[in-house]
């Protein structure tokens, strides 16, 4: 019997990506930085097919526009900021999108690479985040009010500050940043090397041996673990969305 020989690329190969143009410069240019420019687009270009058709009955493009804007309205805004969060709909709308955009990319053909899977972008997303929380804190209890809601929230007794505020200190400014930005990071790398591992298995099983007997199993589970990080991508995106909501909401209504 022949020997299945399994090649599993380094996490190198899988995570980096050569520079296509400007090599070598910080304006460098490889397949990460095009699939964000083409989320962007994506995001952008939904909405204006969207919102160019004006139809009374929605269909199409028009209606799963419209219901993703009820959804952000109704199960993210309402429950999390109430109705003085409607100002911040367009901006929760477009983060939706876009990290649901750029987590898609995983089970695209050709392309098969999870965009938040590189650090930076996650990251870039939730240092914007901490800044918007923060001013809406700031403009809405000015400085010392926010700094005295956000470090000695009340009800506590007051013999319990002196553990409590560094915690809400390290939490408010700190820990809320990274960790929105390692959950949806390592998520996605996760889902991505699980994947690439399984196509390699795969791919290795559809030759002439015995083995080929386990290759429908594992091209089944293969393509059920795709479903599941389209379901992953969803559900990350929207785990994004709501923390911000939360976090901006917490900053507008310090009682609650």
């Amino acid at each position: 019997m022949n020997v299945v020989a399994l090649e599993f690329p380094p996490i190198s190969h899988v995570l980096e990506w050569p520079e296509l143009l400007f090599e070598d410069t910080p304006f460098a240019i490889n397949k990460a930085t095009i699939l964000y420019v083409v989320a962007v687009g994506l995001t952008l270009g939904f909405f204006f097919v969207a919102g160019s058709q004006k139809r009374l009955v929605p269909t199409g493009v028009q209606n799963v526009a419209e219901a993703s804007i009820d959804f952000i309205r109704d199960g993210v805004i309402m429950q999390t900021m109430g109705p003085d969060g409607m100002r911040y709909l367009p901006f929760l709308t477009a983060v939706f999108f876009y990290v649901l955009f750029i987590n898609i990319f995983e089970i695209i053909p050709f392309v098969q690479f999870p965009a938040t899977s590189r650090f930076a972008v996650p990251v870039l997303l939730a240092l914007l985040v901490w800044v918007i929380y923060n001013v809406v804190g700031v403009m809405k209890q000015g400085l010392f009010g926010y700094l005295k809601s956000s470090l000695f929230p009340p009800g506590v007794p007051k013999f319990l500050y002196i553990l409590v505020t560094p915690i809400e200190l390290v939490s408010t400014f700190l820990v809320r940043p990274l960790s929105l930005s390692v959950r949806l990071f390592a998520n996605m790398l996760a889902g991505h090397l699980i994947l690439v591992t399984f196509a390699i298995l795969t791919a290795a099983l559809w030759s002439k041996t015995l083995l080929i007997v386990v290759w429908p199993f594992s091209f089944g589970l293969l393509a059920g673990l795709t479903g599941f990080e389209i379901l992953v991508s969803f559900l990350q995106a929207f785990i994004f969305t709501i923390l911000t909501a939360v976090y901006i909401g917490g900053a507008m209504h310090p009682d609650h």
